[in-house]
Formats: C-alpha cells, structure tokens, sequence
C-alpha cells in the first residue's frame, strides 16, 4: 500500500516536470512563422524556453523512483538548455528552413521525456 502511493507520488512529480518541459517545447516552436507569416521573436521564445526549461530542472528533484529515465530527462534538459544559450548568443539571421532544423535541434535532447511518458503514464 505505501509503495503505490510512494509511485503515485513519483508520477504526479514527472507530471509536473513533464508540464514544464511540454510548455517550454511549444515556447520554442512559436517563433515558427504561421501561414500568414506571423510568427514570435525568436528572442522571446528562447526566454520562455529556457525558463520554462528551468522550472522544469527546479522540479526534477521531486521526481523519485525510475534513476535510469530521471537521468536520461535530466541530461536531456541540461544539453537543451546549453544549445538554447548558444543560439541565442549566436544571433544571426535564420531562414525559415534553418530555423526550423535549429529549434528541432533544440528540442532533440528532451527525447528522453516521451520514453519515460511511454513506460511511467501508459494505463
């Protein structure tokens, strides 16, 4: 009885965190233009990636239980957050085609996150 509480917790904890990561993805991807070309500044959505990214690491600790997915998520989160800081220090011009493959390179180390979705919350 104590144990499933114990995993309970531990999965309301990925929860959160996993929140954080899927809102800071969605930051990224808004600097995409839309159909109209309206898009956000890439500048903004590279903050609220990386804060989002942040709160997303502030919550890790919370997470107990499953080391080997904790680990993956956790060096998944710290590689997204060094490329993050090194295209926004970079500040050139990006193409539409060049922005999107920069902000799928963004987002490629948070991978991590979907297999342990995959085992922690499956039914």
């Amino acid at each position: 009885m104590f144990r499933r509480r114990r995993e309970r917790d531990g999965t309301e904890a990925f929860r959160a965190v996993l929140a954080e990561v899927e809102t800071a993805k969605e930051a990224a991807v808004s600097a995409v233009p839309d159909r109209r070309g309206r898009a956000r500044p890439l500048a903004d959505a590279l903050f609220e990636f990386e804060q989002e990214l942040r709160a997303a690491w502030s919550l890790l600790p919370s997470w107990t239980g499953d080391e080997a997915h904790r680990a993956g998520c956790a060096a998944g989160l710290e590689e997204s957050l060094r490329r993050a800081e090194a295209l926004r220090l970079e500040a050139r011009e990006l193409t539409y085609e060049s922005l999107v493959a920069q902000l799928a390179e963004l987002i490629d180390p948070l991978e991590p996150f979907e297999a342990a979705a995959n085992e922690l919350l499956r039914a």
